[in-house]
């Protein structure tokens, strides 16, 4: 497995660009919003932190109603982030620094102001009418079947309440959308819109980018009929029970594109089906996804039995396909790990989790400071899915504006005088530091990176686990009490490489750890 693509081993990271960095007194864009070039600005933080790719959520031209997720055009940057030349000079400078670019690919669906729904709602008579999912009115009225839509109902996620089709009056049929009425699904077994999605493809391919995060990939491919489902699945967003398998073949023609290029792309997919037996077949025969996000993680609670349940139900549904996992504990739509843990001792003890397991890490920009989610009153508010609190800026220093030359489109987290960048980079103890020594570690070791798993035997509220890779050894244990754990340990001679709160590391294991505490421990 030496020889293995860069994103089994790699750490990617992921920008939400609307609060990553602005651009600095006098910047492009629109004030108090984070911008390519404030990302291009910032990428040494990247470097010195020891990640090895970013990866972008949408930054194209939209109208915003779900903040870049409505895309009007994929092959071109909103105004709001800066312009198409800002994007290439950010991707020459990460190269430069040995970063790899992933971006967002909306897929699913467009804009309701995208040039192709504008055309296809003009009439329906339009050459691009089939390009998205219009249906005549159910026999006795109202909507086509009983989806229901992710988002809507006053501001929160009214998931399970609001139809997934929208009336229009003009021509008296309905359009599907599976999100907000403002992001009308596509039809994939329509072949242009097929060939139109490729081509975005390879306009950001040929401008080399290394890799695509598809977003809502397994809502592509639909069910023909639009049958209305399993009654006990009705009041649920379809978003989260499409599962088609006419979505496999798509997969594999975009496996092929993506792996006629150069580089060792990759896609990894936003497969939302929180069921990792279902997630399994995305992989296909090592011939669809190269990767597909592990949800279930980012829902599971400070417990030791229910993180022995996660790595079970990987190693029972994925192994046995091939298929290398994936670890996320923070990302743009859920509560970051301070936020859902409850303490930072056990914020820094995940840390391990996300870094050591065997699998591809997705670390969410903010969590290596150790960031809570924002208050965000109602006043303040302003996303459709009530995510704004994880997606509040990033601090950069202590200073009034913490780096930012405007006021943020949102409110700040929790405590920006001391959980910002400058400041912890300043203190040795601190939650940046200890994950730049996690991804160290992880770097220098062939068993971190890529070896085999085997969970150990440990006390109760202790999950250990070990990592082998040739002659490449280390164990990694995490305490989930708030009490004192032993921790015997086969052989001796074991030092600790790193410790979540910075206890020992260099010198001999105690066989002891201490509450809410994590160790990577290293042979002697």
């Amino acid at each position: 497995m030496t020889g293995a693509p860069w994103w089994r081993s790699g750490v990617v990271y992921q920008i939400y660009p609307r609060s990553f960095a602005d651009a600095g007194p006098g910047g492009a864009g629109r004030p108090g919003v984070g911008t390519l070039e404030g990302i291009r600005r910032h990428l040494d933080h990247l470097v010195w932190l020891g990640v090895d790719a970013l990866w972008l959520s949408p930054f194209y031209r939209s109208p915003m109603a779900d903040f870049g997720y409505d895309v009007s055009d994929h092959c071109d940057v909103d105004p709001t982030f800066g312009t198409l030349a800002d994007f290439d000079r950010l991707l020459a400078d990460a190269h430069d620094r040995g970063l790899r670019v992933l971006i967002d690919w909306v897929a699913n669906h467009t804009s309701d102001q995208h040039p192709w729904f504008v055309d296809s709602r003009s009439s329906p008579r339009s050459p691009r009418r089939s390009w998205y999912l219009w249906r005549d009115p159910a026999p006795g009225g109202g909507p086509p079947n009983h989806w229901r839509a992710a988002f809507g109902g006053g501001g929160g996620d009214g998931g399970g309440e609001v139809p997934a089709w929208t009336l229009d009056p003009a021509s008296g049929q309905y359009y599907l959308h599976l999100f907000l009425p403002e992001q009308p699904d596509l039809d994939w077994s329509h072949r242009p819109v097929v060939e139109a999605l490729h081509d975005v493809l390879r306009f950001w391919l040929d401008r080399g980018v290394d890799g695509f995060r598809a977003d809502a990939i397994h809502a592509i491919g639909k069910d023909p009929a639009l049958a209305d489902g399993p009654d006990d699945l009705a009041g649920q967003p379809r978003s989260s029970t499409n599962d088609h398998p006419s979505t496999h073949e798509h997969l594999r023609e975009l496996r092929t594109l993506l792996d006629g290029y150069p580089g060792e792309r990759v896609m990894v997919g936003e497969v939302y089906l929180l069921d990792t037996a279902k997630v399994a077949p995305y992989y296909g025969d090592g011939d669809e996804l190269h990767l597909a996000f592990n949800f279930p993680p980012l829902f599971t609670p400070w417990d030791v039995g229910a993180w022995r349940s996660r790595l079970a139900e990987v190693e029972r549904h994925l192994h046995p396909v091939g298929a290398w996992p994936t670890w996320v504990l923070g990302n743009h739509d859920n509560p970051r790990p301070r936020t859902r843990f409850g303490s930072e001792a056990r914020a820094r003890a995940a840390a391990f989790l996300l870094l050591g397991l065997q699998g591809t890490a997705f670390l969410y920009a903010g969590d290596e400071l150790g960031l809570e989610d924002a208050e965000v009153g109602p006043e303040e508010a302003v996303d459709p899915g009530g995510r704004d609190g994880c997606r509040a800026p990033i601090p950069w220093d202590a200073s009034p504006g913490h780096g930012w030359a405007a006021r943020p489109w949102l409110p700040w987290p929790p405590g920006p005088d001391l959980r910002n960048v400058a400041s912890q980079r300043q203190d040795p103890g601190s939650v940046l530091h200890l994950h730049r020594r996690l991804l160290a570690a992880r770097r220098a070791s062939p068993a971190l990176r890529l070896g085999d798993l085997e969970v150990l035997d440990a006390p109760e509220g202790v999950l250990a686990w070990s990592r082998v890779h040739a002659a490449d050894r280390r164990t990694v244990a995490v305490n989930f009490t708030g009490a004192p754990r032993p921790v015997p340990l086969d052989g001796d001679g074991w030092v600790v490489e790193v410790a979540s709160d910075g206890a020992g590391e260099g010198r001999p294991w105690s066989g002891r750890l201490g509450a809410d505490q994590a160790v990577v421990l290293a042979p002697g």
